[in-house]
């Protein structure tokens, strides 16, 4: 299969079929779905056909949360924004994405978006300078506030979701946790999901805050903050971006992953970096302005790289994502 242009989402389907089915490949708002048809009578995956998946009605489910719709789901709906991820089912859908060893169990698949919280966590170390405290904003249910802890002495785990904040204390605590996922329609199985390998809990503190209004006295400064996945989250992406000089050391780093997927539910639109046009009708571009803004606040650009990662929905259902990966070191 040939490379999707970067950023985009992928919606994509593992189909066992005897036939092959003809797809159509469907393209807007940033989001793109992917049927992956495979033969019955042949042991590998044939080419990828693409096909328009609609992911917009809320789903009745065995585990107890009714009309709650998958954090994998592609768009704007109703009963989205941040009250998603304080839900039962997007706490099982990231302790999968963060823990579960075996995401993607087939061969056809995008193995290259695998251990997508070990990549970030590697990217702050390979410029790190100083190691004794890191940040993780937005840090989900905490993998890889735990894959920085094996490189930082220190680690704060921030995320604004509860929900998400005891998950990662509970894994924090007891080091796995059993989680129940979605095979399919109404069958579902447990999976027992463990911390990684090497990380160092200990060093770690877990807390719920809002990224776009982070303490004024007595937090940080940071070595490191990565941010994963969190900025076009974010409903006022610039407060944030005002308070990283205060908050950095040094010549310490800023990390961003983002695949710059812009909703209102989120964000107001007068506050996306890009996605809309211009006054003369020109495309804005996420990546340029977050250089552009970046570049102001006294940081020099020292690495870019497109993070691919992989969310499941269900056994033959996955979030296939591009992230944009920019490493900023603070002018000393």
């Amino acid at each position: 299969m040939s490379p999707l242009p970067c950023p985009y989402h992928v919606v994509l389907g593992i189909t066992h079929t005897s036939t092959r089915t003809l797809g159509h490949l469907v393209a807007g708002a940033g989001c793109i779905a992917l049927t992956y048809v495979c033969y019955r009578k042949l042991s590998s995956c044939c080419s990828a056909e693409a096909t328009a998946v609609s992911d917009s009605k809320d789903e009745e489910r065995k585990d107890g949360t009714v009309g709650v719709r998958s954090t994998a789901s592609s768009g704007a709906v109703k009963g989205g924004g941040p009250a998603i991820y304080e839900s039962a089912r997007a706490v099982q859908e990231y302790l999968c994405f963060h823990f579960l060893r075996d995401l993607m169990p087939y061969d056809c698949g995008p193995k290259n978006a695998l251990d997508f919280t070990k990549r970030m966590a590697d990217l702050c170390k390979k410029h790190a300078g100083q190691t004794r405290l890191a940040l993780d904003l937005g840090c989900a249910v905490g993998a890889s506030a735990f894959e920085l802890s094996k490189h930082y002495q220190e680690v704060v785990g921030l995320d604004f979701s509860h929900a998400f904040i005891e998950a990662a204390k509970d894994m924090q605590r007891g080091k796995k946790q059993t989680i129940t996922i979605q095979e399919e329609g109404d069958n579902f199985v447990d999976k027992v999901v463990t911390l990684p390998k090497g990380a160092n809990p200990q060093r770690i503190t877990f807390t719920q805050g809002d990224a776009c209004k982070l303490p004024a006295t007595h937090f940080g400064p940071f070595d490191c903050i990565l941010c994963g996945n969190l900025l076009c989250r974010l409903p006022d992406p610039d407060a944030l971006l005002k308070r990283l000089p205060s908050l950095v050391n040094p010549s310490g780093i800023v990390v961003f992953v983002s695949p710059y997927s812009w909703l209102e539910e989120y964000t107001p639109k007068d506050k996306w970096y890009g996605g809309y046009l211009d006054k003369a009708g020109k495309p804005v571009d996420s990546a340029t302005t977050l250089k552009s803004k970046m570049k102001s606040l006294g940081f020099s650009l020292v690495e870019e790289e497109q993070m691919p990662f992989l969310i499941r929905e269900h056994a033959r259902k996955f979030q296939l994502g591009f992230s944009h990966a920019t490493v900023w070191r603070k002018k000393a």
